[in-house]
């Protein structure tokens, strides 16, 4: 997976292996393994790659969207259908150390689900001025 975007944004930067490599301190060669999947950046390298790209690591490691993957008027729910689907289809998932069940992404997705609704909740109870609705 990190190989074939790693690709896809340098093309789409019209950089070249090499140009590339210089950039990150690292030969040709050993850019073009990246892209093969027969070698994967440390985790010094792949943070220079999300700044240099502008990604987070989700993108390069659990195949999360990269800015503008999603419709500029996308629906919160279709986003968050999207991340459950990556959560749920990610194996050995972890938070902090501890390997995560089926359930315990579920509970994630709930949580996140429930913040989202009062957030909404609140923003809908908001005035149209920005006012906080006290005279």
């Amino acid at each position: 997976m990190i190989g074939n975007r790693l690709k896809a944004l340098r093309k789409k930067r019209n950089l070249t292996q090499q140009e590339l490599g210089t950039a990150l301190g690292v030969s040709a060669s050993t850019i073009g393994m990246y892209e093969q999947g027969r070698r994967e950046p440390d985790h010094k390298t792949l943070t220079a790659l999300c700044r240099l790209f502008d990604v987070s690591s989700d993108y390069f490691l659990l195949g999360g969207p990269a800015p503008g993957d999603l419709p500029p008027n996308a629906e919160l729910h279709e986003v968050i259908d999207e991340f459950r689907s990556r959560l749920m289809n990610q194996e050995g998932l972890m938070f902090q150390g501890v390997p995560l069940s089926d359930e315990d992404i579920a509970q994630v997705i709930n949580a996140i689900e429930i913040g989202t609704m009062v957030a909404m909740n609140k923003l809908r109870r908001k005035p149209p001025d920005g006012g906080n609705g006290e005279n």
